[in-house]
Parts: structure tokens; C-alpha cells; sequence
């Protein structure tokens, strides 16, 4: 009875070891960190690899680094020049300091996607709605700066902000579809304005170049009357030199005129 007795307590004893074991090692990946709490006071930042614990008096909460991906949803927003749309993003992020992310906020997941939200409406909304639609670089970078320092306190590195969509309404595609084709006309109309003021320039510089020599112009008469009977056409023009108005004129003018 003595050495069945002994027997169970050294089965006891090792099953009480075991478990003393199991909960005093812990291992940690690379991208995992422990933040250890001695009695529930915080005692520092652990890992990676093998960490001992002393059971029932330190406990750990595990932390991820890896790059986190959050999808904003679609937020209604009104432009600065009174435009309403729907616009979604998407941010990266990733936790640089485990004690901040553990002690300073509850949640971070749900904290920094609360903020993403309401500086999505904010910032866009101090923008017009063709800033929007063309610069959106600039816009993922003032959403990222503000982001970037407002979670800093809870040790949080916003890496990257970007805009996926920005819906807009059936009647808004239509007027800008129609202000797209206004802005084309007028282009259009400004380059056919300057070819025509640059065609005239260029007459005005040939004819000064012409009157230098008066025989320059018979030579590009000439070149006319080829250039015509090269067409193959049966009608010639023949210019009418104003020198023999003038003459007529003179000779038909009654008596003393």
C-alpha cells in the first residue's frame, strides 16, 4: 500500500511538472513579440524564439508585426464645392511598438479603423471634386501624414493610404461629361485661332520677302500657272495687274479731273 501511494504521488508530481512546463515556455515566431505583465504590471517586450514564463504570476499577450491590410468602407462625402460622393480605401499598417498597441488602446484594429473613417471625410472633404478625380496621389499622402500622426501614440506606423473608388451619381456624370466636351471644343477652337493667327504671320513675312523683289512675283505666278496646268484642269486664272486699272482709270476720268 506504501509503494502504491509513493507511485501516485511521483505520477501526480510529474503530471504537475508538466503542466508548470507547458505554461512557463513559450515560443515566438520572427514576426511575433510577447508583452509580459509580472502580476499585472507590465515588465518588458519578449521574443522572438524561446521565452520562459513563471506560471500564475506573469502572463504574455502576443503581437503581431506584419503589415496589416484594412479596407476602409465607402464613406458619403461632400466635396468642398458641394459634391456628394461615395469614396473607399484601403490602408497598410503595422504595429512598431508592442507596448503602445497593448497598453495605450484597447482595440487598435477597431481604433485605427474608427480614425481611418472619419479622416477619409475629413481631408476630402477640403477638396474639390476634380482634385478627387486627378490628384490623388497628393490626397493618399495628406490622409497617410494625418493618419501617420495620430496613431503614432498607440505605436502604430500607417505605411500607405489608397483611394480605391469614388462613386458619383448618374446626373454628376452627365454634366461632367458635358463640361469635358465643352473644354475640347473650346481647344479647338484656340488652336484653329492660333494656326490661323500663325498662317497670317507667315503671309505678312512672304510678302515683305516678295516686295523686296518685284520679279519674285512674276516667278510665283509662274510657278502658280504650273502648278494648275500640272492638275490637268481646263481652267487657268490669269491675274489682272492693278498698274493697268489704275491706268483705265486715268484715261476714262472727264476733263480736268
Amino acid at each position: 500500500m506504501t509503494m502504491l501511494g509513493g507511485f501516485i504521488f511521483y505520477i501526480v508530481a510529474l503530471i504537475l511538472l508538466l503542466v508548470i512546463l507547458a505554461n512557463a515556455i513559450k515560443i515566438l515566431r520572427e514576426y511575433q513579440r510577447a508583452v509580459v505583465f509580472t502580476l499585472g504590471r507590465f515588465t518588458g517586450v519578449k521574443g522572438p524564439g524561446l521565452i520562459l514564463l513563471v506560471p500564475y504570476v506573469q502572463q504574455m499577450v502576443r503581437v503581431d508585426l506584419r503589415t496589416r491590410v484594412l479596407d476602409v468602407p465607402s464613406q458619403d462625402v461632400i466635396s468642398h464645392d458641394n459634391v456628394s460622393v461615395r469614396v473607399s480605401a484601403v490602408i497598410y499598417f503595422r504595429v512598431i511598438d508592442p507596448e503602445k498597441s497593448t497598453i495605450q488602446v484597447e482595440d487598435f484594429m477597431a481604433a485605427t479603423s474608427q480614425l481611418a473613417q472619419t479622416t477619409l471625410r475629413s481631408v476630402l472633404g477640403k477638396h474639390d471634386l476634380d482634385e478627387m478625380l486627378a490628384e490623388r496621389d497628393r490626397l493618399n499622402e495628406d490622409i497617410q501624414r494625418m493618419l501617420d500622426a495620430q496613431t503614432d501614440a498607440w505605436g502604430i506606423k500607417v505605411a500607405n493610404v489608397e483611394i480605391k473608388h469614388v462613386d458619383i451619381n448618374e446626373s454628376m456624370i452627365r454634366a461632367i461629361a458635358r463640361q469635358a466636351e465643352a473644354e475640347r471644343e473650346r481647344r479647338a477652337k484656340v488652336i484653329n485661332a492660333e494656326g490661323e493667327q500663325q498662317a497670317a504671320a507667315k503671309l505678312v513675312e512672304a510678302a515683305e520677302m516678295l516686295a523686296k523683289q518685284p520679279l519674285s512675283m512674276q516667278l510665283r505666278y509662274l510657278s502658280t500657272l504650273n502648278v494648275i496646268a500640272g492638275e490637268n484642269s481646263s481652267t487657268i486664272i490669269f491675274p489682272f495687274p492693278m498698274e493697268l486699272v489704275h491706268l483705265l482709270a486715268g484715261r476714262t476720268d472727264p476733263p480736268g479731273k
